[in-house]
């Protein structure tokens, strides 16, 4: 087996940044009781400034007034994890979260699929970027070892006959033993691994917890306790709160852009769609505003999601000023993609159908859009009904019937016409007191246009225009 350690050392700091429109201006996250508040972390812009973990806020406001200070947020972080837990089950169907500050997976098997691991790499470092992660990978033949060479290393990939030298120059502080086990090594001039694995197991066994000989085991792959793997759960939750109150609508498409990212993210390692979905807006006096998107197919694309949450976003009337944002979504079914012809010729900008159709849908209503069914009725303007989008059955009549129906007929006027086809008689309609005789045809205008017209039945004209033809 091989194992790919994803290790995150700013996680909680990127939890923030990454829905932060502005992540470049100086940040630090704030942690400690009210009598001793200090700072947790600190982004770049803010180290530069002078600030560092573990300084008081009040020597730090002392330093700058520049530096946005906040809350650090435990389960925010907690909520990253998981998130980077979804993302990572698309490429594997073992991964786990109980390594610190980790995600492991296993990608033998995977490589298959991705290619080799230089290739797999570079794809999850690509769309770690792209999620806002700051990350260091790391493979190794087991999860332990992995997670352990991440500590010191960037891009490393051992195999087994490398992975006993690696592990032995790593430092006892940064081999994931407890800090009190690594500083009584460290006092026995025992500085690296490689001096500790020389030592022998009877001596540690006595002088140690057990602990620690199970850890040094479980490095070199000697201990075979499994991982808890992870599964996706059935439904996606996710939320933003504010430092501030948002009264703009636009100020909340960013992160809106975020929540949709995130969900189309989970959908994908879940391989599956989304068919409903709820936007909670939260505010301080009143009841929280909630938009219900919906969709006629089940969908995953990010970008997709975004233009139907916004659609939403901009026709509904948000009751008071926004404190935090929650997306809600538990009708996830499975997700088909639409069939594609292998030489597509559509040009590349093309919008997929079905997409098209969702956004005109959110941004002129569930009822500006519809399908077009068949009647069994021979009159034209009651040969078709509206029914829902999907369900469309209308089928295409080639050249006998007009694109464009008139919804009532005009007469003709302008010089006689050029007549193409027909006459073709329609008598129907006696049963319901809509009694309908006409002699139908096919004419081109002077300019060039045809025409589907009708006069009644044995003259040719007075005509009436009924529908044009595309």
């Amino acid at each position: 087996m091989r194992w790919a350690c994803l290790l995150f050392p700013e996680l909680a700091l990127d939890a923030v940044l990454r829905r932060h429109p502005s992540p470049d201006a100086p940040l630090a996250l704030v942690t400690g009781p009210a009598h001793r508040r200090v700072l947790y972390a600190v982004n770049t812009s803010a180290a530069a400034l002078g600030l560092r973990s573990g300084m008081s806020v009040t020597a730090a406001q002392a330093v700058t007034t520049t530096c946005m200070l906040t809350e650090y947020d435990e389960e925010a972080t907690a909520r990253c994890r998981r998130l980077l837990a979804a993302w990572a089950y698309r490429f594997s169907s073992l991964v786990s979260t109980d390594l610190a500050d980790a995600i492991v997976l296993e990608v033998a098997q995977s490589l298959m699929l991705f290619g080799p691991w230089p290739r797999f790499e570079a794809k999850l470092r690509e769309e770690l970027t792209d999620l806002g992660f700051r990350h260091r990978i790391v493979v190794a033949p087991n999860a332990h070892a992995a997670r352990t060479l991440a500590n010191l290393h960037d891009g490393l990939g051992v195999d087994d006959h490398a992975m006993e030298r690696a592990l032995g120059q790593v430092h006892v502080e940064s081999s994931g033993l407890d800090v009190d086990v690594a500083t009584t090594f460290a006092r026995m001039g025992l500085r690296r691994l490689r001096q500790v694995f020389a030592l022998p197991r009877d001596t540690i066994a006595r002088r140690f917890p057990r602990t620690v000989l199970a850890h040094l085991d479980a490095l070199r792959g000697a201990d075979n306790t499994p991982l808890t793997c992870y599964q996706p759960p059935d439904w996606f939750d996710e939320k933003i709160d504010f430092d501030h109150e948002v009264e703009l609508s636009t100020a909340l498409l960013f992160p809106l852009r975020r929540l949709t990212s995130d969900l189309g993210v989970y959908l994908s390692g879940r391989d599956g769609g989304v068919e409903r979905f709820v936007l909670r807006f939260e505010h301080e006096f009143v009841p929280a505003t909630q938009i219900v998107v919906g969709l006629l197919a089940p969908e995953r694309n990010p970008n997709t999601l975004f233009d139907l949450a916004r659609g939403r976003l901009e026709q509904a009337p948000i009751a008071a000023p926004v404190r935090g944002m929650r997306l809600i979504a538990r009708e996830l079914p499975a997700f088909v993609p639409a069939s594609r012809d292998l030489f597509d010729m559509r040009a590349q900008q093309a919008m997929p159908w079905e997409q098209l159709r969702e956004r005109l849908r959110a941004r002129l209503g569930d009822d500006a859009v519809h399908g077009v069914s068949m009647q069994l009725d021979h009159r034209p303007e009651l040969a078709w009904s509206d029914t829902a989008p999907e369900k469309t059955t209308a089928a295409a009549l080639a050249d006998l019937r007009p694109a464009w129906l008139l919804e009532r007929a005009i007469p003709w006027r302008g010089p006689a016409p050029l007549i193409l086809a027909g006459p073709e008689r329609i008598e129907s309609g006696w049963w319901d007191s809509g009694d309908v005789r006409r002699d139908y045809y096919i004419v081109e205008s002077a300019a060039g246009q045809r025409v589907w017209v009708y006069s009644p039945p044995n003259e040719v004209g007075p005509f009436m225009i009924h529908g044009w033809f595309a």
